[in-house]
């Protein structure tokens, strides 16, 4: 019966690892959006990586931090996130720009 509940654990173990990805911190955020086009996403920030991490249209998406004017501007696979105080912005896959709201 030992055997078997290690490899429960080792099984739960591995499944966690994929789904949280490698282990560079502890998540320090995760915000959820609604868009005015009716696209949901949900991002998170670590603390010690510059990049975001998107979940979008049933994909995972990681964002690398760019140079913005004011607030900050993330881009990668096909997707483009703004966040500035008055709201975020999101432009992908061949879709027009369009705001966001904090859910």
């Amino acid at each position: 019966m030992t055997w078997c509940k290690t490899a429960i654990f080792g099984a739960a173990l591995s499944v966690t690892s994929a789904v949280t990805g490698p282990s560079t911190g502890h998540a320090q955020t995760f915000e959820s959006y609604r868009c005015a086009d009716g696209t949901r996403f949900i991002v998170g920030f670590y603390q010690y990586d510059s990049r975001a991490y998107l979940q979008i249209d049933g994909r995972a998406v990681t964002l690398t931090k760019r140079l913005a004017l004011s607030g900050a501007r993330y881009s990668g696979g096909g997707v483009t996130l703004a966040i500035a105080k008055a709201g975020a912005t999101i432009k992908h896959v061949k879709r027009p720009l369009t705001s966001c709201e904090l859910t």
